[in-house]
């Protein structure tokens, strides 16, 4: 039988509509109790160099008040190293970050910074925190993370949710191909796998049916779609999406 699949919501984007008018409101924290009662099962906040949505008291409040665990996206960095172990969330993980971008618009280059990676997850190991790093589906860069023994890859899926959305079928198949290569050999490698960005309700569907896959961190599509139909209704047509997903990799697997 494959592995139950996760599903977790990333609420940067309600304190990205907060911060555009200041004050309190809309609360992350309060679409991450809501997400989490209508079947969530877990919370993701990326807390930024520049704050642009997240701030530091929404990672203390989520910490401290949801049922769940709590997922903190980071960037490698002394700053955010330090508050992740003030912190103590169930897990970090470590993605790329350049102030002038819009969203994260990559992997990590493990492979390139190996040499500064590797005290910075072996101090995040030490304090009892499960490490992700954020990676696209390549082998070396998926060798060198279980070199450094963080025990969670995190496939970068945007390029193939872009090309599938854009219509660009060849390209969509040729990330796709890349994604199926790449979860086998991080399974193979020991590694946990989980996947996000860029995914709406089909294309989690179809990576749902990928056997080493056992989380799916999701954000800006949902938050978007929680706009029309609210978060509770998202989060259980997401839940709905994935178990079908799932159920094709039974069927084919039977």
């Amino acid at each position: 039988n494959p592995p139950a699949i996760r599903l977790g919501i990333n609420v940067d984007h309600v304190a990205t509509l907060r911060n555009a008018r200041g004050g309190d409101r809309p609360d992350p924290v309060r679409a991450a109790l809501a997400a989490i009662a209508a079947g969530a099962d877990g919370i993701t906040a990326h807390l930024r160099e520049d704050r642009r949505h997240i701030r530091d008291a929404d990672m203390a409040r989520l910490k401290a008040e949801i049922s769940k665990p709590l997922n903190f996206e980071m960037a490698a960095t002394a700053e955010m190293q330090k508050i992740a172990l003030a912190t103590k969330p169930h897990a970090v993980c470590l993605v790329p970050e350049r102030r002038e971008e819009l969203t994260t618009e990559g992997g990590l280059d493990v492979v390139g910074q190996h040499n500064a990676l590797a005290p910075f997850i072996a101090a995040l190991n030490d304090a009892g925190i499960r490490v992700s790093l954020f990676i696209s589906a390549d082998e070396r860069q998926i060798e060198t993370v279980a070199k450094l023994r963080a025990p969670v890859i995190e496939i970068h899926t945007g390029a193939w949710c872009d090309a599938v959305v854009d219509g660009h079928k060849d390209k969509a198949e040729a990330e796709w191909r890349r994604i199926v290569k790449g979860a086998a050999f991080a399974k193979s490698a020991g590694l946990e796998v989980h996947a996000g960005h860029g995914l709406d309700y089909a294309t989690a569907e179809t990576i749902a049916a990928l056997p080493e896959i056992v989380e799916l961190n999701i954000g800006y599509f949902m938050i978007g779609e929680a706009l029309f139909v609210g978060i509770p209704e998202t989060v259980r047509a997401m839940r709905a999406a994935m178990d079908r997903g799932r159920a094709t990799l039974r069927a084919r697997t039977a």
